[in-house]
């Protein structure tokens, strides 16, 4: 790997800037891509784009930017995309700071921005190297996510592809997924959760290797035609919505259930029953779970609380009426009279506390 420190003008590593959104942003004459394929897009806010662009007028040092050479003469940017992007777009006018853009600048502080020098390391090396550095750099600004740095270490065709169905504003993952304004996920496209999320499913939580296997395939139509099925899934299984089920692992359930006969209305009305113990079940999400495979971890049931148990005491005089021994308070704990799964709520009345040894042998 060859690290070589240089400085360029903003006006020559600026030359030709254009911004075609979720399409690419090319700079240095075009021979600079700003934002390649592992990329994310542009997150800076107002108040930080508006600091980089005071920290040139008054002269400040801005973070030094890495950039790979790719060969005859052609560059990305490794580290250092939403500074230069926001110093693009203020040269080309799409912002200004205090009511004054760039062509309302005096000439010397045009000028001042166009002579202000980058710092920039230029990298050479092997394209496997490229994750570890993207790694090491990515310390300050906007931190990557863990799918940012894999789509850096498995660009290619297939990356393309995918971004440009699970990871464009108003792609198409998301209008399938947010149909009839009824949204199965409740993550953003911008910022890969979109993509993260249908390779997670795909691949069991194994998404480097499904990337690694990928990499090179010309289009993503698996993963999409995978991705479809999913949720046509949900829909004709759960046909009626709920907030709930846009927290829901679909693509999860799918794997699981996805070839198994069932019965939408049979499980509508068990959804729906147990819609109505909201007060009990921490996690309603995990009702979609609990009707296909009846396992209540995925439910979280919610204890009895402390006010509750400290009533219960009270009202038994510490007796577990099962053993029908003393026992102090903390050495006792709360049971359904009703069980929960008989249709026993997580109230005062439907409680009791029992001894350790009794709650054991009742499967408490």
């Amino acid at each position: 790997m060859e690290i070589k420190l240089t400085t360029k003008k903003v006006a020559d590593a600026l030359k030709g800037y254009e911004d075609n959104q979720e399409d690419g942003v090319v700079a240095y004459d075009g021979k600079l891509d700003i934002r390649p394929p592992y990329q994310r897009a542009y997150v800076y806010e107002a108040e930080e784009r508006n600091a980089v662009i005071h920290s040139i007028l008054h002269g400040f040092p801005l973070n030094v930017m890495y950039w790979v050479d790719k060969g005859d003469d052609l560059y990305e940017v490794l580290d250092g995309q939403q500074r230069t992007i926001s110093i693009g777009k203020y040269i080309t006018g799409e912002y200004s700071i205090d009511d004054r853009g760039f062509d309302n600048l005096t000439e010397d502080q045009q000028n001042k921005i166009l002579n202000y020098e980058l710092m920039i390391y230029i990298c050479k090396g092997e394209p496997s190297e490229k994750l570890a550095w993207f790694e090491v750099v990515n310390v300050a600004g906007k931190e990557l996510t863990a799918q940012e740095l894999l789509n850096a270490a498995y660009t290619g065709p297939w990356l393309s592809s995918a971004k440009s169905i699970f990871s464009r504003t108003n792609c198409p993952a998301y209008g399938l997924a947010t149909e009839r304004q009824e949204p199965l996920m409740d993550r953003t496209p911008i910022n890969q959760e979109y993509l993260e999320t249908a390779l997670k499913w795909i691949s069991e939580n194994n998404i480097a290797k499904y990337m690694g296997k990928h990499q090179h395939d010309e289009n993503a139509d698996e993963l999409w035609e995978y991705f479809q099925r999913v949720i046509a899934w949900a829909r004709e299984t759960f046909p009626h919505y709920r907030e709930p089920m846009k927290k829901v692992e679909w693509g999860f359930l799918y794997n699981e259930h996805g070839k198994r006969k069932l019965n939408a209305n049979k499980l509508e009305k068990k959804v729906a029953k147990l819609m109505e113990f909201d007060e009990t079940i921490s996690s309603l999400k995990g009702i979609y779970s609990y009707v296909l495979d009846g396992v209540e971890k995925h439910l979280s049931i919610r204890s009895f609380k402390k006010i509750q148990k400290s009533k219960m005491y009270e009202r038994q005089k510490g007796i577990c009426p099962t053993c029908k021994n003393h026992f102090k308070q903390n050495q006792m704990h709360g049971d359904h009279i009703k069980k929960w799964h008989e249709g026993g709520r997580t109230t005062l009345e439907n409680g009791r506390l029992l001894c350790a040894e009794c709650n054991l042998k009742l499967g408490g």
